[in-house]
């Protein structure tokens, strides 16, 4: 094998090994602050060591690792700091995306969005319904075109997974979600007249509920 042979099974290998961790993480199987062993990785995978190594640096350049030389990798944990910040930026670009998105869907998109809300009122479990979720407001997002932020959007989405799971979890224990759900549909309702300006107002409105619900209970950062 040639080195350039060796250098590209290397990277193919790697962004394998990133994508099954990356989905790993988002599905909680590993919590912030977990640590991530190298030699764990590389058994499981029937790899060496190279391609791990070029797996972690991909999950921290999203955010998703923290990696200290010579120590190893853990799964980012945010502080209530961060995490405030991190939505106040998404209340403020995912509107955006949404505006150049929504001229752009479909009829048939929109169904599928009004779909999606009526199954999260009736999810199962906190795990069914952040898959909804995220095929719901990641659907709204679909059609738009851009260069830099659709990728922006969706690496702080994966950043804030863990604490979107958390929110879940309190708003479906305190009698919350009937505002989520009403959120949903009313941006279904907007999304299908193309009045963008509503929409965006909703969405920016929808993603403040979780930033402030979050920071009523910093016991989900420590």
């Amino acid at each position: 094998m040639s080195a350039v042979t060796e250098l590209a099974a290397h990277g193919a290998a790697g962004a394998r090994i990133a994508s099954e961790l990356r989905d790993a993480i988002l599905a909680g199987e590993y919590a912030p602050g977990a640590r991530i062993r190298q030699e764990d990785l590389a058994d499981r995978h029937g790899a060496s060591r190279l391609p791990v190594r070029e797996a972690l640096r991909m999950l921290e350049a999203e955010g998703l690792l923290t990696l200290v030389a010579n120590t190893g990798a853990w799964v980012t944990k945010l502080t209530l700091a961060d995490c405030e910040e991190l939505y106040r930026i998404r209340e403020r670009i995912e509107p955006l995306l949404l505006a150049y998105s929504i001229p752009n869907l479909a009829d048939a998109a929109i169904d599928h969005l009004a779909a999606l809300a009526d199954a999260m009122e009736s999810a199962g479990d906190v795990e069914e319904f952040l898959r909804l979720d995220r095929d719901f407001h990641l659907g709204s997002f679909a059609a738009a075109d851009t260069a830099v932020l659709g990728e922006l959007v969706l690496g702080l989405w994966n950043r804030t997974q863990h604490y979107r799971r958390a929110f879940t979890r309190v708003f479906r224990s305190d009698g919350g979600a009937r505002d989520v759900h009403l959120d949903h549909h009313q941006l279904v309702a907007a999304i299908r007249r193309r009045d963008v300006e509503e929409a965006e107002r909703i969405q920016a409105a929808h993603i403040r509920r979780t930033r402030l619900e979050l920071a009523r209970h910093p016991e989900i950062f420590e």
